[in-house]
């Protein structure tokens, strides 16, 4: 078992989270509820651009945050 206690760990988990929604995006693939990983990175952290483009700066954000 993993316990986060960190603001930052996390921040970390979440954005890996958004990633593995967005990369089910890519693959085709619609959340039932509505909930869209594109329009939370252009929202919540002013990634904007198609979703290849979002998820290469994701990367690199979820990089810079865990160094």
């Amino acid at each position: 078992m993993i316990t986060l206690t960190t603001p930052e760990q996390i921040e970390a988990f979440r954005l890996l989270t958004i990633r593995g929604a967005l990369k089910m995006e890519l693959a085709g693939m619609r959340h039932s509820k509505g909930f869209n990983a594109s329009r939370v990175l252009k929202s919540q952290y002013g990634i904007r651009g198609h979703r290849e483009e979002q998820l290469v700066k994701l990367e690199a954000l979820i990089k810079e945050l865990t160094e």
